[in-house]
């Protein structure tokens, strides 16, 4: 065969550049996913390889991610920026695990609070808990709006809800709803331990039948603060219904709104992150509140009541 009748190399196909994009995003530059991007990326002759201008502006891009998400181990934390030069290049910390383990090592985590987050990871579904930074922002919150009374949505085994409730005084409550009886009882001997059983108010049954009941019985603009962390396909209408509970200058926290990035991935469509994607984007065309999306967690979205 002759030189000029030799079969070019094949270019990568574009579907990959675009996964390995969503991956480092998703992943946060875990290095991990680092790696597998070196062996992937790292050659010349890879990139001599690509036959299209588009495929070329790809690879320098993704180069350019690879080399701001530098992990050695004596750099500092990675960072991320913004690919849109109209956020003027602004470098974002990404979380590995080694800066996330300083950020929790940094919370302040009443003993209580640390037995039940021990325990309940040994139980199903343990990933359902919120973290340690989250809950303390939670309480933070609750502290801040003065809140007295309270609804949370999806209790578990009780970490976020007995955060909130050590936050609250003594004659204030939380109402705590929670459909699975096995978690609840969990959650009812901690609030026993922690000596606040008499301000939560535990609701055994499906989040939306709670709400609509309290509606009924004329709670409406009645309570200073909401904590959403219950079915996600129902996002919606849980908003809808505690907007009628919750007062003008009160407070609604959704968590899971990041879904763990599939959120921001074209080619993810499953039920569940099809449902988180809308409800954020009808959060962002809401006027009846404003709102900060804050990267905590698996991403929480904080509406002031307007």
């Amino acid at each position: 065969m002759t030189k000029s009748a030799a079969k070019k190399p094949t270019p990568p196909d574009l579907y990959l550049f675009l996964q390995m994009a969503n991956i480092f995003a998703i992943n946060r530059c875990s290095s991990s996913v680092y790696q597998r991007f070196i062996v992937q990326f790292n050659s010349t002759q890879r990139f001599n390889s690509l036959s299209s201008h588009v495929s070329k502006s790809r690879f320098i891009k993704l180069n350019n991610l690879r080399r701001n998400c530098s992990l050695s181990s004596d750099a500092a934390a990675p960072f991320i920026v913004a690919d849109d030069e109209k956020y003027g290049n602004k470098q974002v910390i990404s979380i590995t695990p080694r800066l996330y383990d300083y950020i929790l090592a940094n919370a302040r985590e009443p003993p209580i609070l640390r037995q039940l987050r021990e325990e309940t990871a040994n139980m199903r579904g343990s990933q359902m808990q919120v973290s340690p930074d989250q809950a303390q922002l939670l309480a933070m919150l609750v502290q801040i709006l003065g809140a007295a009374r309270c609804i949370e949505l999806g209790v578990y085994t009780g970490y976020s809800s007995l955060a909130i409730a050590l936050a609250l005084p003594e004659s204030d409550c939380l109402v705590a709803c929670e459909r699975d009886a096995k978690s609840l009882e969990v959650a009812k001997r901690y609030y026993e331990l922690a000596g606040v059983s008499h301000k939560v108010s535990v609701k055994h049954g499906l989040a939306a039948d709670v709400l609509k009941s309290m509606i009924s019985n004329g709670e409406t603009c009645s309570y200073d603060f909401a904590f959403v962390d219950a079915e996600k396909r129902m996002n919606q209408e849980y908003f809808e219904l505690l907007l009628q509970l919750v007062r003008v200058g009160g407070v609604i926290v959704i968590d899971n709104v990041l879904w763990h990035g599939k959120v921001a991935d074209p080619l993810v469509n499953d039920v569940k992150t099809v449902s988180i994607r809308n409800f954020n984007r009808n959060l962002m065309a809401d006027d009846r509140v404003s709102i900060s999306l804050v990267p905590i967690g698996d991403g929480m979205t904080i509406c002031r009541k307007r």
